[in-house]
């Protein structure tokens, strides 16, 4: 009898051991697998470009947009074109530009029934705005933009008002990289680059959102930093007496100061090289930062604001590297990633491997 339960508690012992033993090798599977993702927080103030950058990564190293998120987008794009145009209108009204007589009828018509939170558009919708972009008035609104909130790629899309007002309509790669959806919240992707893998994080940017980002700063390998150039002339959204790229610079700065980042490396992607280089013409940095003597250039400018923020990271970042970039170019973000992933190959290989 005894000799009978020795063997039953033998073969019960050895039994739970093989199941440690299996749980232990998941666990050193997980930690293995863990080891070799480097994990990435993007961070930046609302309308850096932080999105537009992920979207790249979708079209580079995923599959690029699901059925379910080209739909999502296809409303948004309308939305935001119908409102834009309603933007323009009440612009135009309260500044006293004046529309050609053909159009001021059309204008009113729609601000008075356009439902700009409907994502349909329909035929007069779009001829309505065709017609409404092509006047100067609207023009004279859009180079003014810097004195209310209008996205950076509003013209983008009134330019192919008549393509988005197809029944058909589909949205192209370059149309999700140029929408506007503001990130709310947290949003982690996932993704491998020559083996390599990757998790990102991308967490919003409005002010209301800043308040998350510290839950993610322990777990970070490496901090992206995405500041919009263009924004030298605009004022911030939550208070209009604070110049937009100064409030990048404040968050810059107070963000690398905290006590989880000390020893981190951070990429610094000084974004929307283009629009900077357009706004340049017409609205001379020296305007907006009186310390800025320099030539009104791109390259002397450019110099000015990159330096501007890495002279102003603290001493406790372990590294700090920037780079000049164009969200929609993905070819340009491509061969930066490309670059930044081999600086983290170079690091982590002995670690990790």
């Amino acid at each position: 009898m005894g000799n009978k339960q020795t063997r039953k508690r033998k073969k019960t012992l050895k039994a739970q051991s093989k199941k440690n033993k299996q749980i232990n090798k998941t666990i050193k599977g997980d930690r293995k697998n863990e080891a070799n993702t480097i994990s990435i927080l993007i961070l930046g103030t609302g309308d850096s470009g932080k999105s537009t950058l992920i979207k790249q990564i979708q079209i580079l190293y995923k599959d690029g947009f699901s059925e379910f998120e080209q739909e999502k987008y296809q409303k948004a794009i309308c939305v935001n074109l119908k409102n834009n145009t309603k933007k323009l209108l009440q612009f135009c009204n309260m500044n006293g530009i004046d529309l050609l007589k053909k159009n001021r009828r059309i204008a009113e018509e729609y601000l008075s029934n356009v439902d700009v939170l409907n994502d349909s558009l329909t035929t007069e919708i779009v001829q309505s705005i065709q017609s409404l972009w092509k006047d100067p008035a609207l023009k004279s609104a859009y180079s003014r933009r810097n004195e209310f909130t209008l996205p950076d790629s509003a013209n983008y899309f009134f330019d192919r008002a008549g393509e988005i007002g197809k029944p058909d309509y589909e949205p192209s790669n370059m149309d999700i990289l140029n929408c506007r959806i503001p990130t709310v919240g947290v949003r982690e992707l996932n993704f491998s680059v020559r083996n390599e893998k990757w998790r990102i994080v991308d967490v919003g940017g409005q002010r209301s959102e800043r308040r998350k980002w510290i839950h993610h700063f322990q777990d970070v390998d490496l901090l992206f930093f995405v500041v919009a150039m263009s924004e030298y002339n605009q004022k911030l959204f939550e208070d209009e007496r604070i110049n937009r790229l100064q409030e990048s610079l404040t968050v810059f700065t107070k963000t690398l100061n905290d006590e989880y980042l000390q020893k981190k490396d951070c990429v610094l992607l000084l974004n929307k090289v283009d629009l900077f280089k357009e706004k340049l013409e017409n609205f001379p940095l020296s305007n907006y930062f009186n310390e800025f003597k320099g030539e009104n250039n791109f390259e002397e400018s450019s110099e000015f604001l990159k330096n501007l923020f890495i002279n102003s990271a603290p001493k406790n970042i372990n590294s700090i590297v920037s780079h000049f970039t164009c969200g929609t170019d993905t070819n340009n973000i491509k061969e930066i990633l490309s670059f930044i992933q081999n600086k983290t190959n170079e690091k982590y290989v002995s670690e990790v491997f």
